[in-house]
C-alpha cells in the first residue's frame, strides 16, 4: 500500500476557514525505522506520539465551518511538523520522560529522509490550501491534563498566538464569557515557535490565525470531539465576523 503523509477533507469547500491538524496521527511509515521507533504500543497511544482527539475535532469543525481540513499522517516522534526545519526538537530524543530509541542516533541522512518522506510533503500541501484567497487558519491541538512530575493543568482550552492577536484576542474574550471554562492565554504552551506551522503558513503571509489547544481527556471519544466542534464553530464564526478581518 502506498504511504501518504497527509490527508485532506473537503478541499473544495468554499469557506475562508482552513483547519489544520499537525499532530493528527501516530503512524510510523515502514520506510522509517522499519515502522517501529522502539516504543511499545502503550507509549505510541500516549500524547507523546500524537494529539489525542485532535483529528476528530478538526474533521467535525471543518465540516461545520464548511472549509477544508488537512491532517498529518505521521507521528510527531517521527518528525514534528509543528517545528521549523532547523529546530533542535524536530526529532525528539526524549519526551515526557520517555526515550525514543530510533531517534537517539538519527543522523543528517535520516533527518533528510524523514523531511522528504513526511514533513515537506505535508507542508507543501498545506501551503497550497492556505494560498486560497482570504484564508483564515485555525490549528487544532490537544494537551495532556498533567505531565509526569508536574502540576495538573487547570484549563479545558487554550488559545495560542504569536505577535498576531487579531483573531486570538477577541476569541479569548469570547471564550472567557463561557461560565464553565477555564481558558488558557498562551497556555499550556507559548504560541511562538519560529518556523512552526502557524509561522510558516499564516504569520509570514499576514493571514488571520489562531491555534486552539483542547485538553485531551475532553475529546478522547467521538462524542466529545463532536461536542467541541459544535461548540467552537459558531464562536469562531461570530468572532471572525466581529473582527471584520
Amino acid at each position: 500500500m502506498t504511504y501518504h503523509p497527509f490527508s485532506i477533507d473537503g478541499p473544495d469547500r468554499p469557506a475562508r476557514w482552513l483547519v489544520t491538524c499537525d499532530h493528527a496521527a501516530n503512524t510510523v511509515p515502514q520506510t522509517i525505522a522499519g515502522g517501529d521507533l522502539g516504543l511499545d504500543d502503550a507509549d505510541m497511544e500516549r500524547h507523546i506520539a500524537y494529539d489525542i482527539g485532535a483529528a476528530g475535532v478538526s474533521r467535525a469543525l471543518a465540516e461545520r465551518l464548511n472549509g477544508p481540513a488537512i491532517f498529518s499522517n505521521f507521528s510527531r516522534l517521527v518528525i514534528d511538523p509543528n517545528r521549523g526545519e532547523d529546530d533542535p526538537t524536530l526529532l525528539m530524543k526524549l519526551y515526557d520522560g520517555t526515550i525514543i530509541p530510533a531517534n537517539r542516533n538519527a543522523d543528517h541522512a535520516e533527518r533528510e529522509h524523514r523531511l522528504n518522506t513526511c514533513y515537506r510533503p505535508y507542508h507543501d500541501a498545506l501551503a497550497k490550501l492556505a494560498a486560497r484567497p482570504a484564508t483564515v487558519v485555525v490549528s487544532i491541538h490537544s494537551f495532556n491534563p498533567q505531565l509526569r512530575g508536574r502540576a495538573p493543568r487547570p484549563w479545558q482550552i487554550g488559545v495560542l498566538y504569536a505577535q498576531d492577536k487579531r483573531l486570538a484576542a477577541p476569541l479569548l474574550d469570547r471564550l472567557r464569557r463561557e461560565p464553565d471554562l477555564t481558558v488558557g492565554d498562551n497556555e499550556p504552551y507559548s504560541g511562538h515557535l519560529p518556523g512552526d506551522a502557524i509561522d510558516r503558513h499564516a504569520l509570514q503571509q499576514g493571514r488571520p490565525n489562531v491555534l486552539i489547544e483542547l485538553r485531551n481527556d475532553l475529546i478522547a471519544d467521538a462524542a466529545g470531539q463532536q461536542a467541541w466542534a459544535d461548540r467552537l464553530a459558531p464562536i469562531l464564526e461570530t468572532t471572525l465576523a466581529q473582527t471584520q478581518l
